[in-house]
C-alpha cells in the first residue's frame, strides 16, 4: 500500500494486483447498481386477485414506521467485523504520518486495522475513518477483502464501552490518488457514517505506490449496548 492523501502502504503480490484491477473495473457497477428482489413462481392462490369483499374484510397491515438510529456517545472502537468478507480484526488508534497522510498500523501487524483518532468514533454523529493495508511484502493484509465489498454488506464495529455499531454499505468506489478529496471522502453528512479505506488500482513497482484508493461508504443502521 502506498503513501497517498489517505494513508501509507506497501508492496503488492501478483494475485492481489489481478483482483485489484478487476475491482477497478467492477466498482462503478457495485456502487451504482440497484438490486431487485427475486420472487419465486406465484402460487395459484396468490395469482388470483381477492374479491372486493375479501379485500375489504382483510386490509393490508400498515408497515411500521422506520425510526432513525440514535447516534452513540463517544467510545473508541476495538474491533471490526465484516462477516461476508471474512474480516474480523482488532482496531488500534492511528494518527498522521510525518508527511501529513493518515498513518496505518505497522507492516508487522498486517491483520490489524486502524481507526483515525482525528475522526469521531464509529456510531457518533459524523464520519469515522478506518484504514488498513491491502497487502504487505509478505502477502494479503486485513483489508484485502475490500476488493470485493458490495452494497448491502454489514460492517459491525465493537467499541470500548461494549456497544456495537452496525453499518450498512452504501457504495464502494475506487478513487485515483490525484482525485482524492479528503473533504468529500471524510466530510460529515448529517448522520453517523464510516469510511473504510485501503489501496487499490494498479501497483507501480518503480515508485512502490498504488494508483488509487478503495473507499467503502457505509451508514449506521443498528446499535446494541
Amino acid at each position: 500500500m502506498a503513501d497517498h492523501p489517505a494513508f501509507g502502504g506497501g508492496r503488492n503480490t501478483a494475485a492481489a494486483t489481478a483482483v485489484l484491477l478487476a475491482t477497478c473495473l467492477l466498482t462503478p457497477v457495485l456502487a451504482g447498481c440497484g438490486a431487485q428482489a427475486h420472487h419465486g413462481p406465484a402460487t395459484l392462490a396468490s395469482a388470483i386477485p381477492p374479491s372486493p369483499s375479501a379485500a375489504a374484510a382483510s386490509p393490508a397491515p400498515a408497515k411500521p414506521a422506520m425510526l432513525p438510529v440514535v447516534p452513540l456517545p463517544r467510545s473508541a472502537p476495538v474491533r471490526i467485523v465484516i462477516a461476508r468478507l471474512g474480516v474480523n480484526a482488532p482496531l488500534v488508534p492511528v494518527g498522521r504520518a510525518a508527511d501529513g497522510t493518515v498513518a496505518t498500523p505497522p507492516f508487522s501487524e498486517p491483520t490489524t486495522a486502524g481507526w483515525y483518532r482525528g475522526s469521531i468514533t464509529p456510531g457518533q454523529n459524523g464520519t469515522s475513518v478506518i484504514v488498513g493495508h491491502v497487502d504487505t511484502p509478505t502477502g494479503p493484509a486485513v483489508f484485502y477483502p475490500l476488493t470485493v465489498a458490495r452494497t448491502g454488506d454489514t460492517v459491525a464495529i465493537t467499541r470500548a464501552d461494549r456497544s456495537t455499531a452496525d453499518f450498512t454499505v452504501d457504495a464502494v468506489k475506487v478513487i485515483p490518488r490525484d482525485d482524492f478529496d479528503e473533504t468529500q471522502v471524510y466530510g460529515a453528512t448529517g448522520r453517523p457514517e464510516v469510511r473504510l479505506i485501503t489501496c487499490g488500482g494498479t501497483f507501480d513497482k518503480a515508485t512502490q505506490e498504488y494508483s488509487s484508493n478503495i473507499v467503502v461508504y457505509a451508514h449506521l443502521t443498528r446499535t446494541t449496548t
